[in-house]
């Protein structure tokens, strides 16, 4: 009989936390993903992604898109609201990555959409699963519905559920009165935009909404794409006046059709510098402006590992081409 008849292997996680101290201050690489829409396999988005194996990100964040709603009017003349998630499965494929990369996929965790029953079935199942990442969100709005409301017995703000977190970190649970309950080992990330977020009334309202964050329990923080590197220098100084020291992760998106200089503003409230927008019109076509855009990023990049991010991390919408574009000039 084997010795080790009784020992399961898994893949050993480390914290995003770890992955940043451990590159010899050098920043890491690493991807954001999104599910593919309902109905398709799952291979082809592992297969689109593989190619962004070469540069070994240490982790991959999995985005989770909320339920949406629509009406339809059903044969008795009534209408009916109509509830449906059209990019499910995220716990899904972050199990796969974990199995196919051996790579430390990040689950992200919303308000929207949960209960705080919901959200502790769900922390339960990534911790059996051995993933001890998360990106802790208050969500998008439901569309079509154009102001958050959160689900009854729901968080409404993302500071909340860095607290769930945080206690079931420390084994208290909702409803469990028990002692010594099994506690999880999360390390959190949230969100920050150096630009604000669109719904706070001004970048000091803003930042004192990160802090209550921070203070909940946050580990790391992740930002909104900018294409403005004076934004993010700005934020993170802001930030460490405020008393924030927690590592700041600046997000990139590759600009790769011209339609995105007014698309990507008007979708997550961001300003395109004049110089950029100006080259980008400029070009006769898309392949000329996905040109422009790469090298952009790369100026970006490079200016980013200067002041020294811990990190560049990539918005792809499940892409390679541009990013790795950019990657293979500054890893």
């Amino acid at each position: 009989m084997s010795k080790n008849k009784d020992k399961t292997i898994f893949y050993k996680m480390a914290k995003v936390t770890e992955h940043l101290k451990s590159n010899n201050g050098k920043p890491i690489f690493s991807i954001e993903i999104i599910p593919p829409t309902k109905g398709t396999n799952i291979n082809e988005l592992l297969n689109a992604i593989e190619p962004m194996m070469e540069l070994k990100p240490p982790f991959i964040d999995v985005t989770f898109h909320r339920e949406e709603y629509f009406t339809k009017q059903m044969p008795d003349g009534s209408i009916k609201e109509i509830r449906t998630r059209k990019r499910p499965g995220t716990v899904g494929i972050c199990s796969s990555i974990m199995n196919r990369f051996k790579i430390d996929p990040v689950p992200h965790v919303l308000c929207g959409g949960f209960t705080k029953d919901d959200t502790e079935d769900l922390l339960i199942d990534l911790n059996y699963l051995g993933i001890d990442n998360v990106l802790a969100l208050r969500g998008d709005f439901a569309k079509p519905y154009d102001t958050f409301k959160p689900k009854k017995d729901g968080h409404q703000y993302a500071n909340e559920l860095v607290g769930q977190i945080k206690n079931m970190n420390q084994g208290k649970y909702l409803h469990e009165d028990a002692e010594y309950l099994n506690a999880s080992d999360f390390c959190i990330g949230v969100a920050a935009y150096p630009e604000k977020h669109f719904e706070a009334q001004d970048l000091e309202q803003d930042m004192e909404n990160l802090k209550r964050k921070v203070a909940a329990g946050a580990d790391y923080i992740v930002t909104q794409m900018f294409f403005d590197n004076q934004k993010y220098f700005d934020f993170v100084n802001k930030c460490r006046a405020e008393g924030i020291t927690i590592p700041i992760i600046p997000g990139l998106k590759v600009l790769a059709t011209k339609k995105q200089l007014d698309i990507l503003p008007k979708l997550f409230y961001l300003d395109i510098p004049e110089a950029f927008r100006k080259e980008v019109l400029a070009c006769e076509n898309d392949k000329q402006a996905k040109q422009i855009g790469i090298e952009w990023a790369v100026q970006q990049c490079r200016e980013l590992i200067d002041f020294g991010v811990p990190a560049l991390h990539f918005y792809t919408m499940s892409k390679s081409d541009t990013t790795m574009a950019v990657a293979r000039q500054v890893f």
